[in-house]
């Protein structure tokens, strides 16, 4: 039943911008995360936004990205900002429904010099 789908990916320059989002089924949910995995290395965290709307961030993403929900669309976003190589990698959203973790297929972000 519960179903997460992410958008927002592409293909920007170095110091350019974008906003991912994540559709979520359901009705009722918790804290909502971002995770990146770049090729050939593990999957990393980003951020998280609880259901009050209290965030954090990895120190790679702080002062660049923001993320941030919209309770009624059951949406969460993260903005990404000041984009750097680095950042290049398949961007995931997880979602806690009922104690469960629940994970996206992942939009795939590329940036250039």
């Amino acid at each position: 039943q519960v179903h997460l789908v992410e958008s927002g990916g592409g293909l920007v320059q170095a110091g350019g911008s974008l906003r991912l989002s994540c559709a979520a089924s359901g009705s009722t949910f918790g804290s909502m995360d971002w995770y990146r995995q770049a090729s050939g290395k593990p999957r990393e965290w980003v951020a998280t936004i609880t259901s009050g709307g209290t965030t954090a961030y990895a120190d790679s993403a702080k002062d660049r990205f923001t993320i941030s929900r919209d309770n009624a669309k059951n949406t969460v976003y993260l903005r990404m900002n000041s984009l750097e190589p680095e950042d290049t990698a398949v961007y995931y959203c997880c979602a806690d429904y009922a104690g469960t973790n629940y994970w996206g297929q992942g939009t795939q972000v590329t940036v250039s010099r």
